[in-house]
């Protein structure tokens, strides 16, 4: 059965998520970053990327996978190309300045890109492109990982469920948001789904044996996106971001050793200074126009409405902020556990 939600508003979970962090070796700062992050994509609907991610983010820190307080370096090499080491910092203070950064070269060259090596968990690669649509740029982003998804022609882990994200800024409508893993289903939807006792679709994951199933708790490894579409792209994912970064990923793995199954991710991010093109409100009402025309189209069923990417996201961040983000009464439990024994106050709304 479903487990049983409750609504908490936004702020308060944002305070407690910063609070856990800080309680864990972080700066304010990066706390605060780490929380805008995972808060965004439970405002956005995608819990399976939000505050249900904590109790992982803080095992990474006590087996030393990852690194609280962390000596980020950034190297620019051009004027529009640059290298961030993450020195294992957590994805959304990695990716999130890496974003910054490419958005403020891109604002003199046009366009630029960052490469960022040796982070964790990424978090919803959405925000970090999305964040440049905020600035008037487009953004797009690749992460590669550590192998979790079946490989065509194999029936156990070959590449990463690694995601891609491309986001341009509207006028009348959202930001266009395209947020996509490589396989059918990320593995942090497949936890959602076992939380909540629902079922997989057809050909979404095998078992650890390699069987298909749509049993989420039988559910070990995902399945790519359009077979070898999906895997073709986690790929080069990996061969382009672990390449540029000097940090391969998916053949370290498949060494065998230790190191090699240590997680961590490469990423790339581009901002594109669209006002170098072209206006930036022409190029928003070109958006406008094109989206008109999608929801234009004839519907299959009149009962449904045609949605383009990031719409959905949108209406649900509208709805959550004022009506509170909803979170299995479990995971709730989860929070102020981990809180309780770091000594972190719970904000009463969370009770």
């Amino acid at each position: 059965m479903p487990q049983p939600r409750i609504p908490v508003p936004e702020k308060a979970l944002r305070a407690l998520v910063s609070d856990l962090f800080t309680a864990a070796g972080t700066s304010r700062e990066h706390a605060d970053t780490v929380a805008d992050v995972l808060v965004w994509a439970n405002l956005r609907g995608i819990d399976s990327h939000g505050v249900s991610r904590i109790p992982r983010y803080l095992e990474l820190f006590e087996n030393g996978q990852a690194n609280p307080r962390p000596a980020i370096g950034f190297d620019q090499m051009r004027s529009a190309v640059a290298t961030l080491d993450a020195d294992g910092a957590p994805g959304p203070v990695a990716l999130t300045r890496a974003m910054d950064e490419a958005v403020s070269m891109a604002r003199s060259a046009g366009a630029a890109w960052v490469a960022v090596r040796g982070t964790v968990h990424t978090g919803a690669i959405g925000y970090y492109t999305e964040r440049a649509a905020q600035y008037g740029m487009a953004g797009l982003g690749i992460v590669a990982g550590v192998p979790n998804m079946a490989y065509p022609g194999s029936n156990g882990v070959g590449v990463a469920t690694s995601p891609l994200s491309i986001a341009v800024p509207a006028g009348r409508h959202p930001t266009v948001l395209l947020d996509m893993a490589t396989a059918v289903i990320a593995l942090g939807r497949i936890a959602v789904l076992k939380a909540s006792g629902r079922p997989l679709p057809e050909g979404a994951a095998l078992t650890k044996d390699g069987q298909p199933t749509t049993d989420a708790a039988e559910a070990a490894v995902p399945l790519p996106v359009g077979g070898a579409k999906g895997a073709g792209m986690s790929l080069l994912f990996e061969m382009l971001a672990g390449g540029l970064t000097m940090n391969p990923i998916v053949s370290a793995y498949h060494g065998g050793t230790p190191e090699g199954r240590r997680h961590r991710q490469n990423a790339v991010l581009m901002a594109i200074d669209i006002a170098a093109f072209t206006p930036v409100e022409d190029f928003r009402r070109t958006v406008d126009e094109t989206i008109d025309s999608i929801k234009s189209l004839p519907p299959a069923d009149p009962a449904q409405e045609l949605l383009v990417p990031g719409e959905r996201g949108a209406r649900t961040l509208d709805e959550r902020l004022t009506g509170g983000i909803p979170l299995p009464q479990k995971l709730l439990g989860t929070l102020r556990t981990l809180a309780a024994d770091r000594g972190v106050t719970v904000p009463g709304e969370l009770g």
